[in-house]
């Protein structure tokens, strides 16, 4: 079969995908590498096709196949309307190579830019995959011949990049040779690039890349299995992807692709935004159901397994957005949440108690939410990971303990047990809490230990992590003008990124500091120290926040760094103990 035969079975919704198939995952580099493949005439493998006879197919769920994928908006297939009395053919194996041809020659990807907002719609601007034709031809490191890459537009330079896309609607032999000519192009280049441009037709319309095996069988478990075997011993099939393909095809009354999707993007839309997965709510779902083990194991996902979540499933999403909600009254989101996983006691707390909205805000349970607070901070910033090995374990032991003890508000000190029984306890050393004061800016553990130790924060309010002294009046230049000598530099340099010289402050008024020095800015934020009022306010300022009034410029950035340092320490085992 030639690729556009297949494009055009794919077009008529011939060629569907069932429910056990997983989303579209390659990215645009494997995209790219799979029409090269195809222009070197390199096998990409055969694929495997179910016949779905017309009395059956209207007793399946089918999808559709992605065409502009879209990192945030647009990462689901479209699931298609029952298809009653139809032969269809469902693709068991080969939907990510058949996407990726769909995408190049008929659609788009608008993937996230480096260093932009998740929620800003400029960061995800719509490319389509071009071809250099007119590129000296050179083998690079991973045997790359021919230059596929998606852009907004054709890149400038002198290379000619033709439009994929465009080779659908052009006919070979003289259209062909005009449309090179159109883009000025004469001698070699034009040799070249209409070689390169008719070999690319050839390959999409004319020769038979398409292999592929047909299973004949109406059996729905028969074809489970095949795609189990087919899939769980891969590396392109990540685990998550195979079980949830099992739980959609158990689903009866609801599409689990859909509601767990639709819940991962609701989580990730809390605050100032998460990065959850679907991971973390397969997860969940044998976490709060109670099912023996959490393990990403198929047994776990078995039919009854399978029909209890359904069933639960409305209870399981709210438990899941309310820690979400919660952890972000915390003040997390994806920039500082260390470990995803650390959610799930909370939300099998929330979920066993059955707590209501009213539970992030009411005064009766703010004693309780502190203590979640206090026990999930300390859980990151413990230097060794608690949330890494022996994970699965670790959570089923921890699930028991709520189920055991949470009666009357989140267990806590039974949970410190139980996790240093296991290895994770939550005690400081002397030696770990040396290692939290001497913190650097930079650590995704800052914010927590910066909330511990002054917790009259508002973190609900959007906070940053504030250079007391600023960072850019720390280069070598600038701290030579001040007078420092060289002996000091590396030292003051270092120190400014550390946690002694670091507050939160919020984000108006962190703007408005920009690189003034300390002296200055408080005189511009409370008003000269000289006049009494401004001075009681000032100082109550300071105070809770453990620094000291300064003289200008850079003069008393070592008296404070020494008083904050031993304050933090000193707080520390107080808190930590």
């Amino acid at each position: 079969m030639t690729i556009a035969q297949a494009l055009k079975q794919i077009n008529a919704n011939k060629f569907v995908l069932p429910a056990i198939q997983r989303e579209f995952v390659w990215g645009p580099e494997r995209i790219c590498k799979l029409f090269d493949s195809l222009m070197q005439g390199f096998p990409v493998g055969s694929l495997l096709f179910w016949n779905v006879e017309a009395e059956y197919s209207g007793t399946l769920r089918f999808y559709g196949f992605m065409r502009d994928y879209h990192e945030r908006d647009n990462r689901t297939c479209p699931e298609l309307p029952v298809i009653h009395d139809q032969d269809v053919t469902a693709i068991l194996d080969g939907q990510q190579r058949l996407t990726a041809l769909n995408i190049g020659l008929q659609g788009s990807m608008s993937m996230k830019k480096p260093r932009m907002r998740w929620t800003s719609d400029n960061a995800f601007p719509a490319t389509t995959l071009y071809f250099n034709l007119t590129d000296a031809p050179e083998d690079d490191e991973e045997g790359e011949t021919f230059h596929f890459r998606f852009h907004e537009r054709p890149p400038e330079g002198d290379d000619i990049w033709f439009p994929v896309p465009k080779l659908l609607s052009l006919t070979k032999g003289v259209p062909m040779l005009s449309w090179l000519q159109s883009q000025g192009l004469g001698g070699e280049d034009l040799n070249r690039a209409f070689s390169r441009l008719d070999c690319l037709y050839d390959v999409i319309n004319t020769e038979k890349h398409i292999a592929y095996f047909v299973e004949e069988r109406q059996d729905i478990d028969r074809v489970l299995q095949i795609f189990i075997r087919m899939n769980s011993g891969g590396i392109v099939l990540s685990y998550s992807d195979l079980l949830l393909s099992i739980a959609t095809a158990q689903w009866t009354n609801r599409d689990a692709r859909k509601e767990v999707q639709s819940l991962v993007d609701d989580m990730n839309n809390v605050g100032n935004g998460f990065r959850f997965d679907k991971d973390l709510v397969l997860k969940a779902g044998l976490m709060l159901l109670d099912v023996q083990s959490v393990g990403f194991k198929v047994e776990n996902f078995n039919r009854s397994n399978m029909e209890l979540l359904e069933a639960n499933w409305d209870s399981v999403r709210e438990a899941l957005v309310r820690s979400v909600q919660l952890v972000s009254d915390f003040g997390f989101d994806d920039t500082n949440l260390r470990a995803d996983s650390a959610l799930l006691p909370i939300a099998y707390y929330i979920h066993r108690r059955g707590l209501r909205q009213t539970y992030l805000y009411a005064q009766a349970e703010h004693e309780d939410r502190e203590h979640i607070r206090r026990w999930l901070m300390r859980s990151f910033l413990k230097p060794s990971g608690i949330w890494g090995s022996g994970l699965d374990t670790l959570l089923t032991a921890l699930r028991t303990i709520v189920r055991e003890s949470a009666a009357d508000g989140f267990p806590v000190a039974a949970i410190e047990a139980e996790m240093a029984r296991r290895g994770k306890g939550l005690a400081f050393s002397d030696e770990e809490v040396e290692e939290l004061c001497a913190m650097r800016y930079g650590d995704r553990r800052l914010f927590c230990l910066l909330t511990l130790l002054y917790d009259f924060v508002d973190t609900r309010n959007n906070f940053h992590i504030d250079h007391f002294y600023p960072r850019s009046r720390f280069t070598v230049a600038r701290l030579k003008a001040e007078g420092v000598p060289d002996g000091d530099l590396e030292r003051l340099r270092s120190q400014v990124d550390e946690v002694a010289n670091l507050q939160l402050l919020e984000g108006g008024p962190n703007i408005e500091k920009a690189a003034k020095w300390p002296h200055d800015w408080l005189e511009t934020r409370f008003g000269s120290s000289d006049e009494p009022g401004n001075s009681k306010t000032r100082s109550a300022y300071l105070d809770r926040h453990d620094l000291v009034d300064v003289a200008p410029g850079i003069q008393d950035f070592d008296r404070l760094y020494e008083v904050r340092r031993a304050a933090i320490q000193k707080k520390l085992v107080a808190i930590l103990a």
